[in-house]
């Protein structure tokens, strides 16, 4: 694997220099939970998920039977996961996440693949979508991942209660629950569970590809970019500036930061490349090449449960 290697180098001659000279008080240390597949099981709610998006899309957009679209849906999903680094959840021109990364992003990359390669889907998408932030396919994925997870029964995870208790009562530990939306969902569940004091940091769009950004990254083998080649098959784009930037802010009053996630490409692979811990729950579809690639990175580290979250966070500090 190409990034793994010289990557204690590239931490300090990167981007980072920015962030390293920051002056952060001892003690600290944010524990940046992503929500959805790391807190929740979302493979337990994925299904009902998909089902809920293909009646949205017969129903509402492409004005098409809901067996069509069910067909299609299912035949595209098998070829994606036939051949996973051909196919990838896409923002701006860019790989947001390869289509195996995790349940949630198989469904909507999916449901994008599946619009694009059907010339009559398209229309219908730009149509019903005629003023959009990206471009009509991906606001129509946005929009109804947002519309039908916000009324998803939760299914947490079993040790997320205990591990949300766990790090809320530890002295030098301050969990936060990361979202990419505007955190609505994650607060309403939040509630639910009785944790409705932890901070949601909303908004951080972590599958938001900006070809606008110019800020480099350096790579000890590949010199500076901010598109990195992982193997022989896949690549990963840095350019996530309302990420990056959100990371940063959060430096300013901790002495470190950890991020905890159950996927790789979206919450992982940007705060790794800046020097910040990374921990990658193993769920039952991470892929192989996402727990090797963390494996192996100096930053890196793979979580086989949920419930050693605290232990391995105070392993790394």
């Amino acid at each position: 694997m190409v990034l793994k290697v010289g990557l204690r180098d590239v931490i300090m001659r990167s981007d980072v220099r920015g962030v390293r000279s920051l002056k952060m008080p001892k003690g600290l240390v944010k524990v940046i939970l992503d929500y959805d597949g790391t807190l929740t099981a979302e493979e337990k709610q994925v299904t009902e998920l998909a089902e809920k998006s293909i009646a949205s899309l017969s129903q509402e957009i492409l004005k098409v039977p809901l067996s069509q679209v069910r067909d299609d849906y299912y035949r595209i999903r098998a070829m994606l996961l036939a051949e996973p680094h051909r196919f990838w959840w896409e923002v701006n021109g860019g790989i947001a996440s390869y289509c195996d990364e995790g349940a949630f992003i198989t469904n909507t990359t999916t449901i994008q693949t599946m619009l694009r390669m059907n010339p009559g889907y398209a229309q219908a998408v730009r149509d019903f979508f005629p003023k959009f932030e990206y471009d009509p396919i991906v606001d129509c994925t946005n929009y109804l991942f947002h519309k039908h997870t916000f009324d998803l029964e939760p299914h947490f995870r079993e040790a997320t209660e205990g591990i949300l208790s766990e790090l809320l009562t530890h002295l030098r530990l301050e969990p936060i629950i990361l979202s990419s939306s505007k955190g609505d969902k994650v607060r309403k569940n939040m509630r639910t569970l009785g944790f409705g004091e932890i901070r949601v940091l909303g908004d951080t769009r972590q599958y938001e590809i900006n070809p606008s950004w110019k800020r480099q990254f350096v790579h000890p083998e590949q010199g500076e970019g901010q598109v990195f080649r992982l193997d022989e098959k896949r690549m990963i784009d840095l350019r996530r500036p309302a990420y990056y930037n959100a990371l940063v802010k959060e430096m300013r009053d901790a002495e470190r930061l950890v991020v905890a996630a159950d996927t790789f490409s979206m919450p992982g692979a940007l705060p790794m490349m800046m020097g910040i811990p990374f921990v990658l729950l193993k769920t039952d579809y991470t892929p192989a090449w996402c727990e090797a690639y963390v494996k192996e990175h100096p930053h890196g580290e793979m979580l086989p449960d949920l419930a050693l979250l605290v232990e391995r966070v105070e392993a790394l500090l």
